[in-house]
């Protein structure tokens, strides 16, 4: 019988939750094991209490937790650990910033069952199905598609910090507020600022926010 795969869904809803692992009780043929957690703190102790745990779904709207800061403290905690983003946000600039923090796919809330389980399977088995020996999937197939823009490129490949930065920057915070949320000096979250600015090749803060909207 082939080894039951463990697979931790992060959610605070509940019957979120139910849906799934009603849909999903099996994937190419095995079975699987669906850990549940309601909190980002509760992912976190669940996923270090049950491991080795395959791979983990998670909801970026949690009660502890809003937006990506929650898939960086995820990994900042299991670094090891293969997430997928579970959101109903399908917006280019959260699925390409959450591809950059290290997340290693990006399931939409809305994708159509069939879809859903080729995804599922696709991120529990990264080489492809051990007993067929099939092909492996690509990474692309783990996260939508979109046009190729040269803003989006160009935010794939800022460092962690730098994303972390611009995050707070869009959502309208003053380099005083990042630099109390970031317990950097404010002379260094100037400095951060001003390399955004360059590297995205933008005049000013309200432009580079103004591009987001």
């Amino acid at each position: 019988m082939p080894e039951t795969r463990k697979i931790l869904l992060v959610d605070d809803h509940e019957l979120v939750r139910f849906g799934v692992k009603s849909m999903y009780a099996e994937l190419m043929g095995y079975p699987i094991q669906w850990l549940e957690a309601g909190t980002l703190q509760e992912a976190i102790d669940t996923y270090a209490a049950q491991a080795p745990v395959d791979a983990v779904l998670l909801d970026l709207n949690l009660a502890d937790c809003k937006g990506l800061q929650g898939l960086r403290q995820f990994l900042q905690a299991h670094p090891k650990a293969r997430v997928a983003v579970f959101s109903g946000t399908q917006d280019e600039f959260v699925v390409r910033q959450a591809r950059a923090l290290g997340a290693v796919g990006y399931v939409g809330k809305s994708t159509d069952l069939g879809q859903m389980r080729e995804t599922l399977a696709a991120l529990l088995f990264p080489n492809g199905n051990p007993e067929q020996r099939g092909p492996a999937a690509p990474a692309s197939a783990l996260f939508p598609r979109f046009p190729s823009s040269a803003m989006y490129d160009r935010v794939a490949e800022l460092g962690p910090r730098h994303l972390e930065i611009l995050e707070l920057v869009l959502s309208g915070c003053t380099n005083q507020e990042i630099s109390n949320s970031t317990h950097l000096s404010l002379g260094t979250v100037k400095n951060y600022v001003s390399s955004l600015l360059l590297a995205l090749d933008v005049r000013s803060r309200s432009h580079l926010i103004s591009l987001f909207r």
